[in-house]
């Protein structure tokens, strides 16, 4: 079959394209405050990294040297944090049907694992230095601190709100339509139907908490050197130096392992933790609709930060009103942010043909599979909003 489109962007010379991908880009990022803020602070702290480096072999202080190590691994966290924010805005498509927004939890996850790494190389040096502690030159090491301390308190100002509320207003497009086909003797129709908008450019929470959370090692890593420097100065303890280096190890652990253990969750596509209590209630409800005999293989998983999705297949009675229990099912799911839920109606063979012939679920997406040695089923397929994806 000849395609009715085609890609203009093949024929461009690859100077061009690039070229306007990186204004793109750059547009992405400027146009975001949390962005902004990303870029510009990856910048800031690359900078200070080398400040930190040099003074650090200068004086000899394995907190200062790993610290500098540790900023610049947070600067590939940074930059992998800025790459997400810019990928989960980008459009879906018909390879990546949810859109990119899942970027965010691949991010925090790849940001975890980099700081659990930091603290290990941290804890490996310490240990070192404790059995042979080394002669530091604390005189020069406390100013360089400090510094280091201002400028992860910017991190934390820039970010902090960033990371306690991930998620904001609400915009979206509205799509509909419908068309039929025939499969098996049977006809079908497809639609969408919207009633909730949400905006998924602000939901980068995982994004901001893995940014966050080496700001914060990092700022725990300055006040280590700082305290290690004034005990060093005022009792001589050089052993002060690696214990500190352990300590900010150990939280820089601790601190992660919540990021770590979401992100695996939702990439296991196990049931969101949050409606963990509240489904069964939900499916209560559900099962007291008129015409529902029972709920059967409930499917919930979460997309990315707080937008889950849910499929469940219904079993009704033959005289049951499918436009009923699915705007029904949908009321009883809206209050709990599933801004995609897939109904599958199962009903007699006889009451497919009176549907049919009547003409009802006109407005709702609706597939036929004709099975000889059971039931005919009846799918309604509904959607609480396409717009939560970008298109």
């Amino acid at each position: 079959m000849i395609p009715l489109t085609t890609n203009k962007d093949v024929y461009r010379p690859l100077g061009s394209r690039l070229k306007e991908k990186v204004h793109s880009w750059i547009r992405i990022i400027f146009a975001d405050r949390q962005s902004r803020n990303l870029l510009l602070f990856l910048i800031l702290n690359l900078s200070f990294a080398f400040v930190e480096l040099f003074y650090g072999v200068w004086t000899n202080s394995l907190g200062l040297i790993s610290d500098s190590f540790h900023m610049f691994f947070d600067c590939t966290g940074l930059l992998a944090g800025l790459a997400a924010s810019v990928v989960t805005k980008w459009k879906a498509n018909d390879k990546y049907s949810y859109g990119y927004v899942r970027a965010e939890v691949l991010a925090g996850f790849v940001n975890g694992l980099f700081l659990l790494f930091i603290a290990f190389f941290i804890m490996s040096e310490a240990v070192e230095r404790a059995i042979e502690p080394p002669e530091v030159k604390h005189e020069r090491l406390f100013v360089v601190s400090v510094l280091g301390f201002l400028v992860n308190l910017v991190g934390i100002y820039a970010f902090q709100h960033g990371h306690g509320h991930g998620h904001g207003g609400g915009h979206g497009h509205s799509h509909g339509g419908g068309h039929g086909h025939s499969h098996g003797g049977h006809g079908h129709s497809h639609g969408d139907s919207h009633g909730h908008e949400l905006n998924l450019s602000s939901g980068n929470s995982q994004i901001m908490q893995g940014v966050f959370l080496h700001i914060l090692a990092d700022t725990l890593g300055s006040v280590g050197v700082i305290v290690s420097a004034i005990l060093m100065q005022t009792f001589g303890w050089m052993i002060a130096d690696p214990i500190c280096s352990m300590f900010i190890a150990i939280l820089i652990a601790l601190s992660v392992l919540a990021l770590i253990k979401d992100s695996i969750l939702i990439l296991m596509q196990r049931q969101p933790v949050s409606l963990d209590h509240v489904l069964p209630q939900c499916y209560q409800k559900v099962s007291q609709l008129a015409g529902v005999y029972s709920i059967q293989e409930p499917h919930f998983w979460t997309l990315c930060s707080d937008v889950y999705v849910g499929a469940i297949k219904l079993e009704v009675a033959k005289n049951a009103d499918p436009k009923y229990i699915v705007s029904h099912t949908q009321l009883i799911f809206a209050g709990l942010r599933i801004f995609v839920i897939i109904t599958s109606l199962k009903v007699p063979t006889l009451f497919l043909d009176h549907i049919l012939k009547n003409g009802k679920g006109q407005n709702h997406p609706v597939a036929c599979d004709y099975d000889e040695a059971e039931e005919t089923k009846y799918y309604v397929w509904f959607s609480f909003t396409s717009s939560c994806f970008p298109i």
